[in-house]
Order: structure tokens, then sequence, then C-alpha cells
């Protein structure tokens, strides 16, 4: 057995009943298995395994008083991966079924999405197993002063700068910093996903969503295709799913499909856009709603099973979504392309459904990369005091886009397996971050 496969079996059996990060492991690091092979530095400087161990993870708890005046308990987390590049970054995730393996495989994925921006950024995540959902206010409120008590001795502007995630938006962000800022005396750009009254990044909110739509539509143009007049499936009903559909109306396709965790809607006319964000922007409510908006739309009160005939699918809701049997749907009802618009939300026995079946696929640390990426313009727009347009960070992203997939699509042709997304993002990605890790050392 070569030093790779060795590695990935010492990693697993090291990080037991950790099966996110586990799965995230093998999916990053067996596309670039026969490149590791071929380089024996990276087995003389231990790279996987380096590469692997977070450099620091921290575990705290976080007690919070609710509206009737009884005290809450939470846990959280915080794991700092890799800095071989630049500060932590990555985002904090608030939702129940947060533990250790979510935030490590979430971590890890950061550390490639990343490198693939070309930005100077390392990888990081962390979150809390907190259900922001019916929560009040004061609540969240509460929740997020008591966690920055925690969270604040670890982060800094150089040193790791947490985002949003599921979970996070504008208002936890918010009370966040607002309870670093009384701590530390300072303001700083010590996290990104601000609001715009208070430096945070025009576009910011849309970037992950548009990010998106401008990665796979490079993706269908060197196919000779594009989104003009498809059908397209979208999951989720979040910002990343929003904008997503937002952007892909925009290029002129259709979107049948939205979903939450409650259920999905299909509306075979299209979706109306406008009733979504009244639904889940304004009124915070479950997307069924959609119904009495456009009774003939079509509710179904289950997980989403990606049943529906189209020529594109873009997850965007959570990991693990699209499974075997989901895949194999898609193929029958003729995908073409399928791009990841949440972390790691397609199997890896999915995945290979999907390419055996020649459905151009983009794995999500590429295809993702552009919330990340708005968010190091975020850093830079902080560090400059400077204000920026929508326009300007807009074609900054759609810039950093169209230069991932260049770089990932050169990178499986100079290896022989050109339009193999996931073998030029994993190993375009892994060599970045390792020729820095070399180059400084071990340490």
């Amino acid at each position: 057995m070569g030093y790779a496969k060795r590695a990935i079996e010492e990693v697993i059996f090291r990080t037991p009943g950790e099966s996110e990060f586990h799965q995230s492991v093998i999916e990053t690091l067996t596309p670039v298995i026969p490149f590791i092979e071929s380089n024996k530095i990276y087995e003389e400087l231990a790279i996987i395994e380096r590469i692997t161990e977070p450099d620091r993870q921290v575990k705290f708890r976080i007690a919070w008083r609710n509206d009737e005046g009884k005290i809450k308990v939470n846990r959280g987390w915080r794991v700092q991966f890799n800095n071989a590049l630049g500060p932590y970054k990555g985002g904090l995730r608030f939702h129940p079924s947060v533990n250790i393996s979510i935030i490590k495989f979430l971590g890890f994925e950061q550390i490639f999405k990343n490198a693939l921006t070309g930005l100077p950024i390392g990888g990081g995540k962390g979150g809390s197993d907190f259900d922001p959902k019916d929560k009040s206010d004061f609540e969240i409120m509460s929740f997020c002063q008591s966690f920055m008590t925690e969270l604040f001795r670890h982060i800094a502007p150089e040193t790791d700068v947490p985002a949003g995630d599921i979970g996070v938006g504008k208002r936890e962000i918010g009370f966040l910093y607002g309870q670093y800022k009384r701590i530390k005396n300072v303001h700083e750009g010590v996290l990104t996903g601000k609001g715009l009254d208070f430096d945070g990044l025009p576009g910011r909110k849309e970037a992950t969503g548009y990010g998106l739509v401008y990665f796979t539509e490079e993706m269908l143009k060197s196919h000779g295709n594009s989104f003009e007049g498809k059908t397209v499936l979208i999951s989720g009903a979040g910002n990343v799913a929003i904008y997503t559909a937002e952007k892909v109306i925009e290029h002129g396709a259709k979107v049948v499909t939205m979903s939450d965790s409650n259920g999905w809607i299909y509306d075979e006319v299209g979706i109306d856009l406008n009733i979504i964000k009244e639904i889940k922007d304004i009124k915070h409510e479950r997307i069924y709603k959609y119904l009495e908006y456009k009774p003939k739309a079509k509710y179904f009160d289950s997980r989403f099973d990606w049943s529906v005939p189209c020529q594109i699918a873009l997850p965007c809701a959570t990991q693990n979504e699209i499974g075997l049997d989901d895949a194999k749907n898609l193929v029958k009802n003729g995908c073409i392309a399928l791009a990841e618009g949440a972390n790691m939300p397609t199997t890896l026995e999915a995945i290979e459904i999907l390419k055996e079946n020649k459905i151009l696929f983009a794995p999500a640390k590429a295809s993702n990369a552009g919330g990340v990426a708005s968010s190091a313009l975020e850093m830079s727009q902080n560090s400059s005091k400077t204000r920026w347009s929508f326009n300007d960070s807009n074609e900054k992203l759609k810039l950093i886009m169209k230069g991932i997939f260049e770089k990932i699509s050169e990178t499986s042709q100079e290896f022989g397996k050109s339009g193999d997304y996931v073998i030029g993002a994993n190993i375009c990605a892994f060599k970045r971050v390792s020729e820095a890790m070399i180059s400084q050392g071990v340490y």
C-alpha cells in the first residue's frame, strides 16, 4: 500500500466516529493519490498527516438566557485548520446538527476552497449546536454575546476571521461583532458578512449564489452550452439558494424547485422569486406558504429527491443531500450538469454515478467558493478603510470564479483527465497549500 492510502487510513483510525470528516478527507485526497505518489517529498515531509490534523481545535460552553429567564447551555467550536496561505478563514454554523465531525469536514474543505480563490487566506470553521429557528431577537442576541465572549480570545484580523454560514446571517454577525467590540474596544475587520451600515461589502450576501452561477456558466460554455432555455432544480431556500435562483433566471433559465428542512415545492411554470423572498427573508416562514400565493404549484412534505426532469441541478441546502438514488433520478431525467452550491452535498457514490454518465460535475470547493472569495474582498476593504461599490465587488467575483474554472480545467488537462473538475480542483488546491507548507518548514 502506498503512502497516501496508508495516511488516509491512519486519519480515519485516529478520528473514530467523525464520519463527515472522513468523507471529506477521502473525497479530497483520493483523486490526488497518483499526484502525491509521484512526488516523494510529500511523504518525506508528512504532508498528509500535517494537512489533515488541525493546527488547533477549541471547544467551549455557551450559557445564555431565554425569554422565560431560563438558562440554556450549548456547545461551541472553532477549528483552525491550516494557515499556510493566510489567516484562518471560514464561517460559523448555528444548527442543532453541528458537532466536531461536521466542523472538521467544513474546515478541511475550506483549506482547499480558499486555496482555489488565489487569495491569501487559510482554512478554518466554527459553530454551535444552537438552533436559531423560532428564537426571538433577544434570545439570538443573548446567545451570540455569550458565544463571542468565549470566541474573541482566539480570533483577530490577521489570525482568524470568521464569517456566516447556516443559521448565521447579518443579524447574528451584528450581535457577534457588537460583543467583540465591547470586549476588545476596537473597531476592526474581525468578522465578514457584516451589514452595509458597518463595514460590510456590497454584494457579499449574494456572492455564494452568484459565484455558483458564474462558475457553472463557464463550465457549460466550455462544453458549448449555456443556461439559456434550461430547466434548473435548486434545493434550499436560504441566501445561497435565493441568489443562485436570481442569477439563473437572469441567465435565461427556469427554476422549478426550492426546498427547506420541512419539504419542497415544484412550480412547473417557474418559481416566483419575489414570493420566496417575502416568505423567507421578510416573514421567515416555511416554504409551503408559497402555495398561498401560487396554488397551482405543488408542495411535498418530504426530503427533496431530485426526481423532477431538468438539465441543470444546483444543490444549495446542506451536506449529503444527493445520494445514490437521487443521482440515478438526475441521470434518468436528462440532467447534463450539476454544480455544488452547498458544502459536500453529493455523496461519493452519487458522484461516481454522475461521472460515469458523463454529467458535468463541479465540486463545492470550486463552484461554492464565491462566498469566501467575497469575504476576502471584505477583509481587503476593511484593511484599506475604503468603501467599495456593488459593481466593484461583483466584477471581482466574476473574475475570481472564471479564474478558478480556468485553473482547475487546465489542471485536469495537464493530468490527462480533461473535464474531470474533481481531479482538477483537488490537485490544484492540494498543490498550492502543500507547496506553501514545504516552503515554511516543519511547524
